[in-house]
């Protein structure tokens, strides 16, 4: 696959009969949740454009099966996807993207996202996240005032702006609801809430149509590895077939709502259908302690998590969050959503994922190969 960047053909290149598709434009495309959002949109026949950061490598595995060669589609035709640098941090770039592709929606899901991370890397998660967020917003609304969709309700571009449980941080209330103090306990979660309070702001300002998802955990055979769920599994398919002897992870009494990434894009989509914009709480509203999901994870397997989990303080946080637990009675009662995947099936379907790929590792490394995995610091 070939990633770069692609432009729109010419009119002359679209047949007459041809209907504009609903146009969306997703930050974070590549990461779990703008793969299963690129996936249900598809499905609705959206033509979706996505930005890329520049790399020297592509970091697009989660959507490769999504992608279809420029020169054999046409760019304005349902069901599409192109991909455009750009970056959350480079206001012009953005300002540009969105002039270009006029879209419909906009869903911002691009973050510096690993919380513990944001202890080692403050500026670069506020730059990202907070001003990221506040760069979007302010490139939609020059768009809007430049082509006048400003003053017709039914043209306003309808922008998502993906909040976090971790705003609530030190919680005071249990569960949490869209009314609950913010009480951030991270870098990642204090950019969050400016990010999360700058889209309401824009919304009662300017008008914008801006909701925001107040997300809890969401997970998913596409998680990143290094969180902590996905290291969970990752290493329960490596334990099983040898490949590792333990897995060492942080606070294990932490408690946290669990949910399935995929269930959760469709309360994203769902916000922006609505007439007007608002604040949802997207949850199960059932909680397990990091301990538990081990236990659930490598019980699929027939183990003990016991023999094989270790803790190391390496991996704790200066200032932790024990426990959060969401109310999504909102979402369920106005957008119709919810969940359909349990705790327990969510292990097991990543489970069973991270099986087989640690059947290919073991199969090179039994062939010979070198099966050294690339990794960062977690």
């Amino acid at each position: 696959m070939t990633p770069a960047p692609t432009h729109a053909p010419q009119p002359t290149d679209v047949p007459a009969q041809a209907v504009r598709a609903r146009c969306a434009l997703i930050t974070g495309i590549t990461g779990q949740d703008g793969s299963y959002l690129l996936e249900l949109l598809i499905g609705k026949g959206y033509s979706i454009h996505g930005i890329l950061r520049r790399s020297s490598s592509f970091n697009t595995g989660r959507i490769d099966h999504l992608y279809v060669d420029p020169h054999l589609r046409l760019a304005q035709a349902a069901g599409q996807m192109t991909l455009h640098y750009a970056d959350l941090t480079d206001a012009g770039s953005l300002a540009k993207l969105v002039r270009q592709i006029e879209p419909d929606e906009v869903y911002n899901l691009a973050a510096q996202s690993h919380v513990r991370v944001s202890f080692d890397m403050p500026v670069y998660t506020a730059e990202s996240v907070a001003m990221g967020a506040l760069k979007l917003l302010e490139a939609v609304r020059d768009y809007e005032v430049i082509t006048g969709r400003d003053s017709d309700p039914a043209a306003r571009v309808r922008y998502y702006q993906a909040s976090s449980s971790e705003q609530y941080g030190k919680v005071r209330e249990t569960p949490q609801c869209e009314t609950t103090p913010f009480y951030p306990r991270s870098p990642y979660a204090v950019a969050k809430v400016m990010a999360h309070h700058a889209t309401v702001n824009y919304r009662e300002a300017y008008g914008i149509h801006a909701s925001c998802g107040i997300l809890f955990n969401h997970e998913s055979p596409r998680r990143g590895e290094t969180f902590v769920t996905r290291k969970i599994t990752r290493a329960v398919g490596r334990i099983k077939l040898g490949l590792q002897p333990r897995v060492y992870l942080g606070n294990l009494e932490a408690k946290r709502d669990w949910g399935f990434a995929g269930d959760y894009v469709r309360a994203m989509w769902l916000m922006l259908q609505q007439s007007a914009p608002d604040d949802y709480v997207v949850a199960t509203g059932r909680t397990l302690a990091v301990r538990e999901f081990c236990e659930l994870a490598f019980a699929h397997v027939g183990l003990d998590y016991r023999d094989f989990v270790a803790e190391d303080a390496r991996y704790r946080r200066p200032s932790e969050v024990d426990l959060l637990r969401g109310d999504a009675a909102k979402a369920r009662r106005m957008l119709g959503w919810e969940p359909t995947t349990t705790v327990e099936q969510l292990a097991a379907m990543m489970v069973e994922h991270d099986l087989e790929l640690a059947r290919r590792e073991k199969t090179l490394r039994d062939a010979g190969h070198a099966t050294e995995r690339q990794r960062g610091p977690e």
